[in-house]
């Protein structure tokens, strides 16, 4: 036999003629009771002679009083048989071996393991034993944290099947990607039919590969903007070399300490002429000179057209998502709630006369229109805003003799102040007195200074600062 592959045998003395022939009792006693923690002296029948106890710790055992009892019967029922032959052993002079017996303790059981020695002197046998207390409850620890580690395994594996499951008989196509290198680590089987690829060809491809060369900059952003922040909107994109457009939808989530990008996808089935015709009707609306804007339920801007983003003297529309757009439009706790309520009832509004405050404390005379359609499992609300403050200075200035209404006053109340609303209607009674005393004394200045008992220079101011100078000539 290779000696590679020979059994192991326990080591023995080498040279025992150097050992003493004879030791003394004591030094024999001292001897044996310190090899292991607990040595027994029994005699061939197996009963207790002496007992040297060198662990303290077992000194409280109660092993002490088995004194001239049987051995046998200090341990429990499942270690007498062992008990027994390692008794015949020693007495038949087979080799010795160390074998583990659990005795009564005081505190519990108590095992021990045991080397039987036959001491050749009428037939006595010393038993020394090693406490394998500790031992054991690390064996108990070991074996509840094996047990422990099973059971969460056995539930991980429950899991990770029932996600599986999910992942795979989703009708949403949905993609595991690396943030890091961007490359698609596992696409579920309705991602693979919406590409039109095999059962596991789009792992490790680079997902901006999926979509049409001229979003992938578009769709790079969202997925930079997914891993910035977890309240990212979808983005609409073309896939690739297919008239289809998508909604993806991606969400940063760690695993084994790696970033991985949840990205679903929502598919819409359009033919191409239909596709050209939206595209057509979205270029359009981006077109448009009047201001329109998307709004959820909530009145929460979800996009608008330049126009919108003009309006309101921001950057983009990104910087607008999110936000109410009562912010912007009409008197504050006023006109909107009024326009919402009108919405939700008739499904549609026409030409509100409102305001719009812009970014940089300005305010604009606007007409509103509104429309109610479905959105997703609740409405969506569009809204036509155009600019008629322009529209409305031009008229007053093209008709001078026109002056501001009493319902056009009234309108002013939560664009203007009290005190302004009062200084415009006192300019309006002015300038409607000095027009009928100009036209009663047939433009004579100095006889309608005096119809209105002012002085002449004080109705030339006022003349002056309504505009009214170069409409008269002075008679006088």
């Amino acid at each position: 036999m290779n000696k590679y592959h020979a059994p192991l045998k326990p080591r023995a003395f080498s040279a025992p003629e150097q050992i003493p022939g004879a030791l003394t009792p004591a030094v024999t006693a001292l001897l044996l009771g310190s090899v292991g923690d607990i040595a027994f002296v029994l005699d061939a029948n197996g009963i207790v002679l002496d007992i040297a106890i060198a662990e303290v710790e077992l000194t409280t055992t109660g092993l002490a009083d088995w004194v001239g009892k049987p051995w046998i019967e200090s341990t429990t029922p499942d270690s007498r048989n062992k008990v027994i032959e390692m008794i015949a052993d020693a007495t038949t002079g087979v080799p010795a071996r160390w074998r583990q017996v659990t005795h009564h303790g005081a505190e519990g059981d108590l095992p021990v393991r045991y080397l039987m020695v036959n001491m050749g002197k009428a037939g006595q046998i010393i038993a020394i034993g090693r406490d394998m207390r500790s031992a054991a409850a690390m064996q108990q620890r070991l074996l509840q944290t094996q047990q422990s580690l099973e059971r969460d395994y056995v539930r991980l594996r429950q899991a990770e099947t029932r996600y599986r499951l999910l992942f795979d008989m989703a009708a949403e196509p949905v993609l595991i990607v690396d943030a890091a290198t961007r490359r698609i680590r596992e696409a579920n089987p309705a991602a693979h039919k919406l590409f039109g690829s095999k059962e596991g060809a789009l792992s490790d491809q680079l997902v901006s590969g999926l979509v049409d060369a001229k979003d992938r900059e578009s769709f790079v952003a969202h997925l930079g903007g997914a891993e910035a922040s977890d309240d990212v909107a979808p983005v609409l994109l073309r896939l690739k070399n297919q008239p289809i457009d998508a909604t993806f939808s991606a969400r940063l989530f760690r695993q084994a300490r790696a970033s991985l990008l949840l990205v679903r996808i929502a598919a819409f089935d359009v033919p191409a002429e239909g596709q050209q015709h939206n595209a057509k009707l979205f270029d359009v609306v981006e077109r448009m000179p009047d201001a329109f804007v998307l709004v959820d339920a909530n009145m929460a801007i979800l996009t608008g057209n330049a126009a919108f983003v003009e309006l309101t003297e921001t950057a983009s529309i990104d910087r607008l998502r999110g936000l109410k757009l009562g912010d912007w439009l009409g008197r504050p706790g006023i006109d909107m709630d009024l326009i919402a309520g009108q919405l939700r009832e008739h499904g549609s509004v026409r030409n509100v006369s409102a305001i719009f405050r812009g970014g940089a404390a300005t305010q604009e005379e606007v007409e509103v229109s509104a429309i109610a359609a479905p959105h997703g499992d609740g409405q969506c609300y569009g809204f036509m805003i155009r600019n008629v403050g322009r529209r409305l200075r031009d008229a007053a200035a093209n008709d001078p003799q026109m002056p501001r209404s009493v319902e056009q006053l009234t309108e002013l109340v939560g664009r203007m102040s009290l005190k302004d609303i009062v200084r415009e209607s006192t300019d309006l009674i002015e300038r409607l007195c000095i027009e009928a005393a100009l036209t009663y004394t047939s433009d004579n200045r100095a006889s309608a200074a005096e119809i209105l008992g002012v002085s002449r220079q004080s109705l030339y101011s006022k003349l002056h600062r309504h505009g009214l100078g170069n409409l008269v000539s002075d008679t006088n």
